[in-house]
């Protein structure tokens, strides 16, 4: 089945992506719960038009997107955390605090957006999380654990 998606799906694709997709998961889960619609021919008709006038706004958002990430792939950040005499961390590292240290530092950045190299951040050290500003643009930042 061929639908086009009408938001950001994980895993699957991007907003107005043309993906292909088992009939039941397309028809039982994305289009009742309105993330995506069937691809007829009218729609894709009218998909295609949307995208043309969408266009321009587009390239103005992905310039943006590469302002900030020219400007957070400079920034070092600092996190603080509770840990041992050992170097360990009571508890774990997540995105809330990679987004609000990003706060700090004046960047407004969704935590859904960070991706961090390990599910749990447990000890002290240097260590680079992924942000996604855009479908095609990523930028690495590096942050640091230190002991409070």
């Amino acid at each position: 089945m061929e639908i086009i998606l009408l938001q950001d799906v994980p895993k699957l694709g991007s907003k107005d992506d043309l993906v292909h997709v088992k009939d039941g998961y397309g028809r039982n889960y994305l289009i009742p719960r309105g993330y995506a619609v069937a691809a007829t021919s009218s729609a894709k008709k009218m998909h295609a038009e949307n995208l043309k006038q969408r266009a321009h706004k587009e390239e103005k958002i992905k310039a943006e997107a590469q302002e900030i990430a020219s400007r957070l792939a400079e920034i070092k950040l600092v996190v603080g955390a509770k840990t041992s005499s050992s170097g360990k961390i009571f508890g774990s590292v997540n995105t809330i605090q990679i987004s609000e240290a990003l706060k700090e530092k004046g960047f407004e950045i969704d935590r859904k957006s960070i991706t961090l190299p390990e599910d749990q951040i447990k000890e002290i050290g240097k260590y680079k999380a992924s942000i996604k500003l855009h479908r095609e643009i990523k930028v690495e930042v590096e942050f640091e654990i230190v002991a409070e």
